[in-house]
């Protein structure tokens, strides 16, 4: 006999890839949703624990002080699997962004524009307790703990609503090109500018400090393995942070980066930000190198769409 739908996403367990509400709210199309707190199971909380605490010496070692200021000032427990609106009532007074989960991948524009609009989408799922260095897809472990952090920095903060801004400009420069073939060949090049911008500086990059190269990116801060090989490998290859090179550099997520790119400071990656837009409006994102990532119809489709008001 087959169980009503409610049963079904009501089973314990938010484990990546095998959480039954999740599938739940994706079939019924709902992109935005609650975190039903109750659900997670003491597996999942012990996935949580272990990946905090083998973090927490990695993150002292490597991560840049802005990380650490903003692990602290978001009061995150090392136990147990954080709950969004306790995460909120520490962030929001800060910067004004909040997490916001959802349940699972995000069109490009509407990330982008989430972005501008201090929002956070963040997945509540959790990867496996006995599986803590596979990750299929982002969990509430990169997210909580590798993006958010830097989201308690007011600089950092505004790097990313001044980015989510140019997924605006992008799409009011699309909307404007005549002939769908050439429509189609622009906007899927400043996509694929953007996301390798984004890849090299908030999931990747590297900072300089007063002690040395320090982590900021969020897939090295969540990341056991890489963060430290990304710091001290001798075949890790790391350069000052060049846009033209960035956005025309193409990269695989499936294994350690080999190149890595830094910046000065968050205000120079605010600066980068905006020579991104100024360059998008002069039309040199139009054909940037082919290769990864791809991009699908789905991200095409959300810009061609988008809400501009």
């Amino acid at each position: 006999m087959n169980r009503p739908a409610a049963s079904i996403a009501t089973q314990p367990g938010l484990t990546t890839t095998e959480a039954p509400f999740i599938e739940q709210a994706q079939r019924d199309g709902q992109l935005y949703i609650t975190q039903p707190y109750e659900l997670y199971s003491e597996e999942n909380h012990q996935a949580w624990q272990k990946l905090y605490q083998r973090m927490l010496p990695r993150w002292q070692r490597y991560a840049n002080p802005h990380f650490l200021e903003g692990i602290g000032s978001l009061c995150l427990d090392p136990n147990r699997v954080p709950r969004l609106e306790d995460v909120n009532r520490f962030l929001r007074p800060l910067t004004g962004f909040e997490a916001k989960a959802v349940s699972g991948y995000i069109p490009a524009f509407l990330f982008f524009d989430s972005l501008r609009n201090r929002q956070f989408p963040t997945t509540i799922t959790i990867r496996r307790s006995d599986q803590l260095d596979y990750l299929p897809e982002p969990d509430i472990f990169h997210d909580i703990a590798g993006h958010v952090p830097m989201h308690t920095d007011k600089l950092f903060a505004e790097a990313l609503v001044r980015f989510g801004e140019c997924a605006h400009t992008a799409a009011e420069l699309v909307s404007g090109i005549r002939g769908r073939e050439t429509q189609m060949h622009c906007l899927t090049s400043i996509i694929k500018a953007m996301a390798r911008f984004f890849w090299f500086t908030i999931e990747f990059g590297l900072m300089r400090g007063a002690d040395g190269l320090k982590v900021y990116g969020s897939g090295l801060l969540s990341s056991y393995g890489e963060i430290a090989h990304a710091i001290e490998a001798p075949e890790v290859q790391r350069f000052p942070i060049q846009l033209e090179w960035a956005i025309n550099q193409a990269f695989k997520i499936d294994h350690y980066q080999p190149l890595l790119f830094i910046v000065d400071s968050f205000d120079h990656l605010f600066g980068l930000v905006d020579q991104l837009e100024a360059w998008m409006k002069a039309g040199k994102l139009n054909n940037v190198a082919p290769g990864e990532p791809g991009v699908n119809e789905e991200d095409l489709k959300s810009f061609l769409h988008a809400e501009l008001g």
